[in-house]
């Protein structure tokens, strides 16, 4: 058999271009990858730069990576560095990046000095395997129609994994509805044929009986160990295995059965070492024309304080990837959402689960339940299920018959979303990337929708930030694959670049800024139908996880595109970081878009929003006359600016409702310190703005009327009209007593005198600040809660009183779902009591 698997690879031996010509030394040399015109053969160039010509990069059309000895790399370096001063000045003059003369080093496009490999990437494994009472009493409280059903439906197909009927992600008869809805997929006959996920990863058991019959050797490769054979090496190497199970073990007496039990499934191998770069590159573009989706369940460490994203040559070999892959139509990329919830951690803070090249998939559990792991983000696009409530993903383990009952986290969710794409795009190969993209929003299944998550879209859609557009479907994934007509080509619109460069407040002030598209601007970009929202910017603070961001669109939809995040301690801030969102699919971008930027946390950290850039990405008006989108580029720091909208205005809580404002100064209240006699929406001075910004401010950041206050000239306290009333009642009533206590004491007084003139006793009234004065007990920073004045959650920043860290970051502690099983805080018990 392993001469068979030999000789079978023996074409992509020859097509592997991105494996090394030479072993790296980054020991003794230094690495470089290069972007050459067509006109710079890689030979020449390297002759030039006296470098050695160390192979491409993969299937990345025209990339290629150089070598020198280190001591005589600074002179490359400095070279390089000034050929990309050359190209920027060329292209603000409008002249092209391209070769001038017959000089081959001006053939170079882009260049990046390659890091050299480091262990970046990690395993979105459950955090602990689940071996509670549902998984042991499973089949005992399955439904006896439900049994039935399934014993019928292996007769069928056929079906004697011995396993299979643990496989409750597949069938679930102990919980009916609970599963992906496969059964009348497969009963159609639908079962993957002709279809190759690529599992990049730490390996795959390509000797495993479960995974034999469906390994394809031709999409896979070691990229750890420079090798054909991606099999696991190291102890822990089982991680890829167990997830190729769930999309393709194949249907026979080993374990149970994958998804798209016929399908292939190829091993590209990442995770059990170092890399740099330049291999990370070549493994998401490898055998692209033969491997269609690439199932990713891994990324950079889920600690709720990182906040990385992949290197400049990877974002181009993943736009490579769905611009070129699949002979043009795309190739498709599943990445789990992440297993950091536990430590506050969000999907946006990943730069490759936030892409918008990215199918994002977080979890669900066998009852319905978000489990406590699964990261929340605006990028999520649907859920998938996985370990929770007692019981785990049962699939193929590492060894010749081995099976594995304890597979779970985003890292079981994500291959069963690659499985389901594997099916539809087994009846409708023709679909692109977007298409896929576009089935998951229509077919997705809104779950727990009395949860307070979810929000009603101008689309008709509903989305919420735990749950992305609801739970796979597979069946009517594939039933509207079947009809789906294609989309036009993709489109874009950037907004220049708008400067801010101003304070952030701390406590109840946020810090926002506009932007307004318009219809021309859409026109002028042949720019059609609305599918993803990034926002680039730029952040100096002294504590990043302070910050949160919103935006706002012109409907009120709004996108969490940043939470807090209590661990995160690092001084920079957002440095050019992209969020992204998914939450204002199909939506008219068309109207007043709005980013808020919060510090809630008041202490000795502060910080300044430098600048941002708003995008659109959807699709296009004219499919024919639309060109590809350029490779991504380096932010030039010297690019154009528009002065910035910027104005300050209350921070209210997050809202989790259906019925969102479209006004970002129409929320409710949200317990944080205010500060007294300031409006809802202050205008920033005007020579901090442009003329243009001037006027739009003067027109819509007007003060709150008094339908949302008392009055302009009382302090509002940053509080609503309801509170205000109750705030200026209390101290009304307060002054009465006070009134009424002093005319009683002024009476007896007068009454003693007229009864024995002798008596000169005066009454002095030692009044006690903390009664007289209500709002001074807590330093003034009275909250509002069910109605009374409570300051038990004074120094909380706003995402820890509006989350729930086994929940999501989107729900509140006081206010969670009947039955939601959470031990109780002391200010729970505090608030109850008062209550």
């Amino acid at each position: 058999m392993r001469v068979a698997n030999s000789i079978a690879v023996a074409v992509s031996l020859i097509g592997a271009a991105s494996a090394a010509l030479y072993p790296r030394d980054y020991e003794t040399r230094d690495y470089f990858a290069l972007h050459l015109d067509e006109t710079a053969p890689p030979s020449t160039v390297a002759q030039a730069l006296g470098a050695r010509h160390e192979g491409q990069i993969g299937e990345l059309t025209g990339h290629h990576t150089f070598s020198l000895p280190r001591e005589q790399s600074a002179d490359a370096d400095a070279v390089l560095v000034s050929l990309k001063q050359a190209r920027k000045l060329r292209r603000r003059s409008g002249e092209g990046a391209g070769p001038r003369s017959g000089d081959p080093l001006e053939g170079i496009l882009w260049s990046q000095k390659l890091d050299p490999p480091r262990q970046k990437l990690f395993k979105r494994a459950s955090p602990a395997p689940q071996k509670g009472p549902a998984k042991q009493s499973a089949r005992a409280k399955a439904d006896v129609k439900q049994l039935a059903e399934q014993n019928k439906l292996m007769e069928a197909l056929q079906i004697t994994d011995p396993t299979f009927k643990d496989q409750w992600h597949l069938f679930n008869a102990a919980q009916p509805g609970h599963d992906l809805n496969l059964t009348g997929v497969w009963l159609e006959g639908i079962t993957g044929q002709g279809v190759v996920t690529a599992m990049v990863d730490d390996g795959l058991d390509m000797y495993s009986n479960d995974l034999k019959p469906n390994y394809f050797a031709k999409g896979s490769w070691d990229y750890n160990d420079n090798g054909p054979e991606p099999r696991p090496r190291l102890s822990d190497d089982k991680h890829g295995t167990r997830c190729s199970g769930e999309i393709a073990a194949a249907r026979n007496d080993v374990c149970g059965l994958g998804v798209a039990y016929d399908s292939k499934i190829s091993g590209i191998r990442i995770l059990s070492k170092p890399i740099d770069d330049s291999d990370e590159a070549a493994a998401i573009n490898h055998a692209f024309q033969e491997n269609h989706i690439y199932s990713c369940s891994w990324g950079p460490p889920d600690n709720g304080q990182t906040m990385e994203a992949p290197g400049l040559l990877i974002k181009r070999a993943m736009v490579h990837g769905v611009q070129q892959g699949r002979g043009g139509k795309g190739s498709v990329f599943v990445f789990a959402a992440g297993n950091g919830a536990i430590y506050g951690d969000n999907c946006n803070f990943d730069g490759y689960t936030n892409s918008i090249y990215s199918v994002t998939v977080g979890a669900i559990d066998r009852e319905g339940k978000h489990p406590s792991y699964s990261e929340s983000c605006s990028a999520q696009l649907v859920v998938a299920y996985s370990s929770g409530s007692g019981d785990n993903i049962h699939t193929t383990d590492v060894g010749v018959d081995n099976c594995f009952n304890y597979h779970g986290g985003t890292s079981a969710a994500a291959p069963l979303a690659a499985g389901t794409i594997a099916l539809a795009l087994s009846i409708r190969p023709e679909l692109t990337w977007r298409d896929v993209q576009y089935l998951m929003v229509e077919s997705a299944v809104p779950v727990n929708e009395d949860d307070g998550s979810w929000v009603d879209l101008p689309s008709g859609k509903k989305f919420s930030h735990d749950w992305g557009f609801g739970k796979i479907d597979a069946y009517a994934l594939v039933q509207n694959a079947k009809r789906w007509e294609l989309v036009k080509p993709q489109a874009w619109f950037n907004s220049p670049w708008l400067r801010v460069h101003h304070e952030i407040p701390q406590g109840a002030q946020g810090l926002l800024s506009r932007y307004t598209v318009t219809e021309d601007h859409l026109r002028g970009a042949n720019f059609a139908k609305l599918e993803h929202v990034t926002v680039t910017m730029n952040i100096n603070h002294t504590r990043r996880g302070d910050l949160s961001v919103e935006l706002r669109s012109p409907k009120g939809i709004v996108s969490h595109l940043s939470v807090t995040r209590e661990s995160d301690e690092e001084p920079q801030g957002y440095v050019d970081w992209t969020f992204m969102s998914v939450a204002h699919w199909g939506e008219s971008p068309v109207g007043e878009w709005t980013v808020i930027v919060k510090d809630t946390n008041v202490n000795e950290h502060t910080g300044q929003f430098i600048d941002w850039r708003f995008n659109l990405w959807g699709e296009a008006i004219d499919g024919a006359t639309q060109p590809l989108h350029p490779l991504p580029e380096e932010t030039d720091d010297d690019h154009p600016y528009e002065e910035a909208d910027v104005a300050t205005t209350t921070v209210n809580a997050a809202p989790t409702k259906t019925d969102l404002p479209s006004n970002p100064d129409d929320q409710p209240d949200r317990p944080v310190k205010p500060k007294p006699a300031e409006s809802s929406t202050t205008t920033l001075p005007v020579e901090q703005q442009s003329p243009t910004a001037t006027s739009k401010s003067s027109a819509s950041a007007t003060p709150t009327s008094t339908s949302d206050h008392l009055s302009t000239y009382l302090p509002s306290f940053g509080a609503s009209k309801r509170t205000q009333i109750w705030i200026y009642a209390s101290l009304a009533m307060i002054i009465i007593f006070f009134i009424g206590l002093g005319v009683y004491f002024q009476l007896q007084r007068m009454k003693r005198r007229r009864t024995n003139m002798n008596d000169d006793y005066e009454f002095e009234m030692i009044e006690d600040e903390d009664e007289m004065h209500p709002m001074a007990a807590s330093g003034g920073r009275s909250q509002r809660r069910g109605g009374e004045l409570y300051n038990a959650f004074a120094g909380e920043s706003d995402e820890e009183m509006f989350s729930d860290d086994d929940e999501g970051p989107y729900r509140d502690h006081l206010n969670q779902p009947a039955g939601h099983d959470r031990p109780s805080s002391p200010q729970d018990r505090l608030l109850s009591e008062k209550r």
